[in-house]
C-alpha cells in the first residue's frame, strides 16, 4: 500500500507548502486542505464553492489559516485510517511524540446541520509542546472578522458565516482577537485533548458537547468504513481502487448529488503562468466519467444520485449542454480575479469558469454512454430521463458538423478528432439504447445512418498515414491528443489497427517513450503530464489488446505517483521534470482514471 515519506520541519518555501504534500478531510459537503505543518491552509465553508474561511493557499499574508504543530523541530508521518477518510498525523521531536488525528465530521445518518472540523490530540511519548494559531480569512480583503463574546462563548462572525473555537481545558488560550486565536498545549504518554471549529451560515450555531464531537470523529470513521466495505470491486490493484474512491466521494456533493471536478481554485498547472481555474462545478465529462467508475465500484447510491442530478439539471436548462453547471444545478458565474497573490505568484486567482459558454460536443458521448452503462449496472430510466437522451441523441446528430472547443477547452475551435469520436460514441450508444427500447427508437434509423457517416468522416479527415495516427484534428501538422484514449470502443469497433498505432504514437511522442504523457503535442512548456491521461492510456491499451504494454504502464504510474507523501491524493498534473505536483486536487479525473484502469485490466488482463 502506501509508504508515504517522513516530512521534516520545516515544510514551507516562502509561505508556501508543496501542492503534493497536502492531505484532504471531507464530509460531503466541504473538503478542508491540511498541509504536513498541521496547518488547514484551504477550507470552502460550508459547501465546497462557498467562499473560503481559510486560503492560505493561495496567499501566505493575508489569507487564513488554522494551524496545530509542535513548537520544536520535528518530523511529519501521516496516513489515513484503513478505508477511512479520518486522517492521523504523528508529529515527533527530540521530546517526544504526538498523535492529531482529523475529521470533518458526520453521523451515520448523513452530515450534520452545522460544519463540525474536529482535531483530537494525544500524547504517545514523552512531552510536546503544541502551539495553535487560528487566523480567519477576509475574503481577500472585502471583509473584516469580528469576535462576539455571549453565553456559550466567544463568536466570530465573518461576512455571512458565524464561527466557534471550542477547545479542551488542557488548551491554554494566549490571545483572543477578532482576527486571530492562539494557544498552546503540552501533552503527555496518554494525554487527550480536542479542539473543534464550528461553522454555520445564515443559520443559528449549535454547540454541542465536546464529548459529543469526539465521538463523532469515531462515527465519521465508521461511516467511511460501512461506505467502503460496501463497495463490491474485487479486482486488480484493490487498495489503491478504494483509496481512489474515497478520494472521490470528497467530490461527491451531498445535498444534491453533484460531482465536483475538484475542491480548489487557481492552483496553477505550471508555476507563474496563466492556466490557473476554478474546478469547484460539476463538469458534465468529469460526472459522467465519475459515474462511470462508482458503476465499476458497485457504489449504486452515489451513481444513482449523480446520474439523477445530471439529468435533472440537463432537462431544466436544455438540450444545448453548458460544459460545467454549480453544484446546485445553476449557471456557473462568469469568472472573477480576486486579489490574492496566487500560489507562488501564479496569477490570475479565478472564481468562477469561462468554460460555462463554450460548445464541447464530446459531452454527448459522455452522456450517452454513461446512460447506457448505467441501465448495465442494473438501473431503469424514467421517461423524462429516456425522452432528454433522445433529444441529446438528435441534437448531436444535427451538431456533429461543427468546429468546437474540444475536452480541453481550447480557445481555438477545430473540428477536434475527439470530439467527432465522442459524437460518433453518442450515436452508436443511442442505437443501442433504442434496440433495446430505453429510449424512443423511432429515430433509431436516423442515428445509424449519422453515425456511420461520423466515422467515414473521421477516417477519411483525421487519420496521417505518415503520422501513423489520429491527429488532434485534421490538418494540424502531425499534432497528437491523449484524450483518444477514451475512444477505444471506436477504434475496436471502426478501425482497431489504426486506433493502436494511434496509442504508440502518443506514447512516444505525449510520454517519451513513457507512461507518463502530457494532454496534446506542444503543450508541456506550459503544464505537466496530466495525469488522468496517462491512467487512461493504461485503460485503452488493455481494451485493444495490448495488456502486457498496459499493465507495465500501470506499474510505471503508480510507482511515480504513490510514494509522495502525499497520503494517495491526486492533483491534476505531476512534471516529472521536478517530481512536483501541479493543478488542483482532489482531482477527480486522476482517481476516477486510475479506477478505470485497474477495471479495464481486470476484465483484458
Amino acid at each position: 500500500m502506501m509508504n508515504n515519506q517522513i516530512l521534516q520541519s520545516p515544510m514551507r518555501e516562502k509561505g508556501f507548502a508543496r501542492l503534493g504534500d497536502y492531505a484532504a478531510i471531507g464530509e460531503g459537503r466541504s473538503v478542508a486542505l491540511i498541509a504536513p505543518d498541521g496547518a488547514i491552509d484551504w477550507w470552502c465553508a460550508p459547501n465546497l464553492d462557498s467562499a473560503p474561511l481559510f486560503d492560505r493557499l493561495l496567499d501566505p499574508e493575508i489569507g487564513g489559516f488554522f494551524q496545530i504543530v509542535p513548537a520544536a523541530p520535528f518530523r511529519t508521518e501521516r496516513a489515513y485510517r484503513a478505508d477511512s477518510n479520518v486522517l492521523e498525523t504523528t508529529f515527533i521531536t527530540a521530546e517526544g511524540s504526538v498523535l492529531l488525528t482529523e475529521s470533518l465530521n458526520s453521523t451515520l445518518a448523513g452530515r450534520l446541520p452545522w460544519s463540525e472540523l474536529a482535531r483530537r490530540v494525544e500524547g504517545v511519548e514523552g512531552h510536546v509542546e503544541l502551539t495553535l494559531t487560528l487566523r480567519f480569512g477576509t475574503l481577500a480583503e472585502t471583509c473584516s472578522p469580528w469576535r462576539d463574546c455571549t453565553e456559550q462563548g466567544d463568536v466570530y462572525h465573518i461576512a455571512d458565516l458565524m464561527a466557534m473555537l471550542r477547545t479542551s481545558d488542557a488548551w491554554q488560550v494566549t490571545e483572543r482577537g477578532d482576527e486571530r486565536i492562539t494557544a498552546t498545549l503540552k501533552t503527555s504518554p496518554g494525554s487527550h485533548a480536542l479542539v473543534a471549529l464550528l461553522v454555520t451560515e445564515r443559520e443559528p450555531l449549535a454547540v454541542p458537547d465536546l464529548s459529543a464531537i469526539d465521538t463523532r470523529i469515531e462515527t465519521s470513521h465508521t461511516a467511511w468504513c460501512d461506505w467502503t466495505r460496501s463497495l463490491s470491486y474485487q479486482g486488480r490493484y484493490e487498495q489503491h481502487v478504494r483509496r481512489s474512491a474515497l478520494s472521490l466521494k470528497f467530490l461527491w456533493y451531498s445535498p444534491t448529488g453533484a460531482l465536483a471536478a475538484a475542491a480548489t481554485t487557481s492552483l496553477p498547472e505550471g508555476i507563474g503562468g496563466e492556466k490557473n481555474y476554478d474546478y469547484r462545478y460539476a463538469w458534465v465529462r468529469d460526472a459522467c466519467l465519475i459515474i462511470k467508475s462508482f458503476v465499476f465500484l458497485g457504489a449504486l447510491e452515489d451513481c444513482k444520485a449523480a446520474f439523477s442530478w445530471l439529468s435533472k439539471t440537463i432537462i431544466r436548462h436544455g438540450t444545448a449542454l453548458r460544459a460545467c453547471y454549480t453544484l446546485e444545478g445553476d449557471e456557473v458565474p462568469a469568472e472573477s480575479y480576486p486579489p490574492l497573490r496566487g500560489y507562488h505568484h501564479s496569477q490570475p486567482v479565478r472564481i468562477g469558469n469561462n468554460a460555462r459558454d463554450q460548445l464541447q460536443l464530446s459531452m454527448y458521448g459522455d452522456m450517452l454512454a454513461t446512460a447506457d452503462l448505467f441501465i448495465q449496472a442494473g438501473h431503469v430510466l424514467d421517461l423524462s430521463t429516456s425522452r432528454m437522451l433522445g433529444e441529446l441523441a438528435n441534437h448531436c446528430a444535427d451538431s456533429w458538423r461543427q468546429k468546437d472547443c474540444g475536452i480541453w477547452e481550447l480557445p481555438d475551435e477545430h473540428h477536434y478528432t475527439h470530439s467527432k469520436m465522442a459524437c460518433w460514441l453518442a450515436l452508436d450508444r443511442a442505437v443501442a439504447l433504442a434496440k433495446a427500447k430505453h429510449i424512443e427508437p423511432t429515430w433509431l434509423e436516423r442515428w445509424q445512418r449519422e453515425r456511420d457517416r461520423i466515422s467515414e468522416w473521421v477516417e477519411a479527415h483525421c487519420w496521417s498515414e505518415t503520422r501513423q495516427a489520429y491527429l488532434f484534428y485534421p490538418d494540424s501538422e502531425d499534432k497528437l491528443d491523449a484524450a483518444l484514449a477514451l475512444m477505444h470502443r471506436y477504434g475496436n469497433q471502426v478501425n482497431p489497427d489504426r486506433m493502436r498505432a494511434t496509442y504508440r504514437a502518443i506514447r512516444q511522442d505525449l510520454g517519451h517513450n513513457s507512461a507518463m504523457v502530457y494532454r496534446y503535442s506542444g503543450v508541456e512548456q506550459e503544464e505537466s503530464t496530466f495525469i488522468a491521461c496517462s491512467f487512461w492510456l493504461v485503460e485503452a491499451l488493455a481494451a485493444v489488446g495490448d495488456v502486457p504494454q498496459a499493465e507495465q504502464a500501470m506499474e510505471e504510474i503508480l510507482g511515480k505517483l504513490c510514494q509522495r507523501g502525499n497520503v494517495e491524493t491526486f492533483n491534476e498534473m505531476f512534471d516529472v521534470r521536478t517530481d512536483e505536483w501541479r493543478g488542483n486536487m482532489p482531482q477527480g479525473l486522476s482517481h476516477l482514471a486510475l479506477i478505470c484502469a485497474a477495471q479495464s485490466l481486470t476484465d483484458h488482463g
